[in-house]
C-alpha cells in the first residue's frame, strides 16, 4: 500500500509500505476516510532534520500521516475480545495509546500516560493517510449508521477537540462565546456551541472563514485584523465581555485577547498546539477572578459522547469539509491547507 509521508520544508511524499499484520490485541482497518488535522502543519512544515522534544516516543521513519482515521475493520489479531471488534464494523480511532494499565489510560485519556511513552498515531506511529491502518482493538469508538466516514474522520480530533473543550467549559444556552480562529477546530466549535444553545462570536482574519462561521451559526463575526477584537467584544455584550472564550488559533496575540475579552469570573479555554503567552496577571486575571483552562483533545468516553450528541441533534457535521482528495493529490491538498483561508479537506480511500 501506499501512505503519505511529511518529509519536511512542506513537502512530503506518497511511500510505498506492506499491508500491516494485525499483532496481538490489534486491529486492521480499511480507511475509508482520512481527515486533515490542522496540528498536521506543524509536522508539515517543519524544517528537514529537525526533532521537537515532545516527551513521546520517537517515530519510526518514515511515519505515515493522518491523525483522523475512519474506516471498517478488516482483519482482527489474537487477543482481541469480540466486543471490542468485529470484521466489517464501522469504527473511529481514539489516536493514542499509553501503558493501557494506568489511571488515565483506564478511564480513556491514554494521551495523559505517565507510565510509559505514548504512541500518537498520525505522528510517532503510523496514521490514515492510507490504505489501512494498524491499531490496538482498545482505540476504537464505534461509529453510528447514520454518520457517515467523512463525519467520523472529523470526530475522531478536530470537531471531538472542540466539543471536549466545550463540554470542560460547560457551555449553556446562558453564555455569550467568543471563539478565536475559525479553522477546523474553531469551526467545529463555533457549530457545537451553537447547538448547545450559545450565543458565539466567531473571530478570525479570514473573510472566507467569518462567512463559514456565520453559516455553522455564529451570532457576531469578527475580524481583528481591522478592529480590536476586545473592545469588539466588550460591545457586543454591554461592556462586559465574553462568559467563556476557546482559543484555536494558537497565535499569542489571539491567546491574549481570548483572557482580556472575558467577563469578569468568565473562563477562557485553550486548544491551540503549541507557542507561548504572556499575560498581564493582575489586570487580565486576578482582579476579574478569571479562569484559564487547557484542553488537549478527548477521551475515548469524550469521543463517543461527542458522536452520540451529533447524532441526536442531526448536526450536519460534513458540512465542515471543503475539499475531498484522493491519496495521489495530497501535496496539492496540503498546500491549500497550509493557506488556511478554507475549511476542511479529507482523503476518501
Amino acid at each position: 500500500m501506499q501512505g503519505v509521508v511529511f518529509t519536511g520544508d512542506r513537502e512530503l511524499a506518497l511511500m510505498d509500505f506492506p499491508d500491516p499484520t494485525p499483532g496481538f490485541g490489534e486491529v486492521v482497518l480499511e480507511m475509508k476516510a482520512s481527515g486533515m488535522c490542522g496540528s498536521d502543519l506543524h509536522k508539515y512544515r517543519q524544517s528537514k532534520g529537525f526533532r521537537q522534544a515532545t516527551g513521546i516516543a520517537a517515530p519510526p521513519t518514515p511515519t505515515i500521516a493522518g491523525r483522523e482515521p475512519c474506516g471498517v475493520v478488516a482483519a482482527i489479531g489474537p487477543g482481541v475480545d469480540a466486543r471490542l471488534a468485529q470484521v466489517g464494523a464501522r469504527v473511529m480511532v481514539h489516536h493514542y495509546q499509553g501503558c493501557t494499565t494506568c489511571n488515565h489510560c483506564r478511564t480513556g485519556w491514554q494521551q495523559l500516560c505517565q507510565k510509559s511513552a505514548v504512541t500518537v498515531y498520525g505522528n510517532n506511529g503510523h496514521g490514515g493517510h492510507a490504505k489501512y491502518m494498524c491499531v490496538p482493538a482498545n482505540t476504537l469508538v464505534p461509529l453510528d449508521e447514520s454518520l457517515s466516514f467523512v463525519a467520523g474522520a472529523a470526530i475522531s480530533c478536530g470537531t471531538g477537540t472542540a466539543y471536549g473543550a466545550l463540554r470542560r467549559m460547560k457551555v449553556s444556552g446562558y453564555d455569550t462565546i467568543a471563539i478565536f480562529g475559525q479553522g477546523p477546530v474553531g469551526l467545529s466549535g463555533t457549530q457545537l456551541a451553537a447547538a448547545m444553545g450559545a450565543r458565539v462570536i466567531a473571530l478570525d482574519i479570514s473573510p472566507e472563514r467569518l462567512e463559514r462561521a456565520k453559516a455553522f451559526g455564529a451570532a457576531e463575526t469578527i475580524n481583528p485584523s481591522n478592529m480590536d477584537a476586545v473592545a469588539a467584544i466588550r460591545e457586543l455584550t454591554h461592556g462586559e465581555g465574553a462568559d467563556l472564550t476557546l482559543e484555536t488559533s494558537s497565535s499569542p496575540e489571539a491567546r491574549v485577547a481570548a483572557v482580556q475579552a472575558l467577563k469578569v469570573w468568565g473562563t477562557c479555554c485553550f486548544v491551540g498546539e503549541g507557542g507561548k503567552v504572556t499575560i498581564d496577571v493582575s489586570p487580565d486575571m486576578l482582579r476579574r477572578q478569571a479562569t484559564v483552562i487547557a484542553s488537549w483533545t478527548f477521551s475515548t468516553p469524550g469521543q463517543a459522547e461527542c458522536a452520540q450528541f451529533i447524532v441526536d441533534r442531526s448536526i450536519k457535521v460534513d458540512a465542515l469539509f471543503t475539499d475531498e482528495w484522493r491519496l495521489d493529490q495530497a501535496a496539492e491538498a496540503y498546500a491549500l491547507f497550509d493557506q488556511q483561508r478554507t475549511g476542511k479537506g479529507v482523503f476518501l480511500l
